[in-house]
């Protein structure tokens, strides 16, 4: 195994750690939505709507899915 191998196998699994950190990081924040900052300030906050977390739960299973 050569250097640029090494590098290559390196490179790769740093971007699809980065490439699923940042899609799991969107998918939450899509499922929280219904988190308002006034709510919050206010000193009520939402529980997020079932059906986005479906949502984002289907995603999530569907983006593992896709790495096999």
């Amino acid at each position: 195994m050569n250097m640029n191998m090494l590098i290559n196998m390196f490179t790769k699994l740093i971007a699809r750690k980065a490439m699923n950190w940042g899609i799991n990081k969107g998918v939450n924040s899509f499922a929280r939505k219904g988190d308002q900052p006034d709510d919050q300030i206010a000193g009520k906050k939402q529980r997020p709507n079932q059906q986005t977390q479906d949502v984002a739960k289907r995603i999530k299973n569907l983006n593992r899915m896709t790495r096999r």
